[in-house]
């Protein structure tokens, strides 16, 4: 007799799909999930991603991404254990990293990667929440809704890094002799202090903080959402660099009138050798969005539910909203109340990207090294492997400053600059 198969007997086996990493942003690109925006329905294998597939965070190509598997956080704890002599524990205060940023969240990650027990402890004036902050600029013509832009609560982030987590806290003050960091919620010891509190929009003297909207962090983002709601606005932007020009075409192609202001003659005027400022401004030419170059704010003042700017040269803006995209810089508050070296930023040195206090160390917008920042998503990963290895006592991983690549997302233009 001939043997049959049986169907009801025969299994599909389901695809296994892999992850993997940006070494550039640190985005993860996950088969299940593709990237329909760029593309790649869910899904796609990443064999399959065309080769000049760019990163939709920072713009690399697939080439700058190798495997990813997040840890395994229980056998990292059983590695510990293992190691640990009979009857020890660790009561050591541990890290206590200020900010919850891409930066804070990153270092917290390669800690635990590297010491599954060392306690860390996260203070953030905001809730924590994991999110990519380069898609505040886009989010409109992408149709990401604001509750789709939150990939990670803080909370849900803390419980499985194990990670204590002080969200809505204020860092005030560090006292170097007691190594303590002062809160909102009382002092908290450190072994190790790391300032990732990144930078904040700087204001022209013109324009008063209360009277506009500084976009560099989700609740502002949000906020502003909201503020504009479904119909149309007329918008004034201060500042045409990455940031302000990344806005303006994103809120003009979501239907807002938008007037983009800046002291340089063009847009993206740090990349004038590359014709930036040419590219975007010939892509803008059918979009409700006009660029003034050449002007300075010489007063903001309410009007009734609008905003009335004015130029030094006479000019006269009315607006629903007013935007501040001058430039970054860092607060110098804790940095000051430690005595901690500064130049142009919080300075560090390359070796362990310690400051001036050998048991505090920074990353992200807030340092500078040499008195120069680099504001740019991809040193971020590079700087929380340095700093890792240097509090868990791992071999040096000293960092290297290297050429910036910036993927500018003007939608209308998308522009790859250096």
């Amino acid at each position: 007799m001939s043997a049959h198969t049986n169907p009801a007997a025969t299994v599909t086996a389901l695809p296994s799909y892999q992850q993997y990493i940006c070494h550039a942003c640190g985005y993860i690109y996950d088969e299940a999930e593709g990237d329909p925006d760029g593309g790649l329905p869910p899904g796609t294998l990443f064999a399959d991603i065309p080769d000049d597939w760019a990163c939709p965070l920072c713009g690399v190509t697939k080439a700058d991404f190798s495997p990813y598997s997040p840890p395994n956080m229980d056998a990292l704890r059983a590695q510990v254990s293992a190691r640990a002599p009979a009857g020890s524990s660790r009561k050591e205060p541990g890290v206590v990293i200020v900010g919850a940023g891409r930066a804070g969240w990153h270092l917290a990650q390669v800690l635990r990667e590297h010491d599954a027990e060392i306690p860390i402890t996260i203070i953030t004036s905001c809730a924590g929440d994991i999110y990519d902050k380069p898609l505040l600029s886009v989010a409109m013509v992408r149709q990401i809704t604001p509750e789709k832009l939150v990939k990670e609560s803080g909370v849900e982030a803390a419980r499985r890094l194990n990670v204590r987590l002080l969200a809505q806290t204020h860092a005030i003050r560090i006292c170097q002799d007691t190594r303590q960091l002062r809160t909102t919620r009382g002092s908290i010891r450190y072994d190790h202090l790391v300032l990732a509190h990144g930078a904040q929009a700087a204001l022209p003297p013109a324009l008063p903080a209360s009277l506009c909207w500084r976009i560099n962090h989700l609740s502002a983002y949000l906020k502003l959402r909201e503020a504009l709601g479904n119909t149309r606005k007329e918008v004034v932007i201060v500042g045409a660099g990455l940031i302000g020009s990344e806005l303006a075409n994103d809120l003009a192609l979501g239907g807002h009138r938008v007037t983009l202001l800046d002291v340089q003659n063009e847009p993206l005027s740090r990349w004038h050798d590359e014709m930036a400022g040419a590219q975007v401004l010939q892509a803008w030419k059918d979009l409700p969005l006009e660029f003034v170059g050449g002007v300075k704010i010489s007063q903001v003042a309410r009007e009734g539910k609008q905003y009335r700017v004015t130029t030094e040269c006479g000019r006269s803006i009315l607006a629903d909203q007013v935007i501040a995209a001058s430039g970054l810089q860092t607060p110098d508050r804790l940095a000051r109340s430690a005595g901690l070296a500064w130049q142009n930023g919080i300075a560090v040195e390359r070796q362990a990207l310690r400051t001036s206090d050998a048991c505090v160390h920074a990353l992200g917008d807030c340092i500078t090294i040499d008195g120069q920042a680099s504001r740019y998503i991809e040193p971020i990963a590079r700087q929380a492997k340095t700093i890792a290895a240097h509090i868990c006592g791992c071999d040096p991983v000293p960092y290297e400053t290297l050429p910036a690549v910036v993927r500018v997302k003007t939608t209308s233009m998308p522009l790859t600059l250096h």
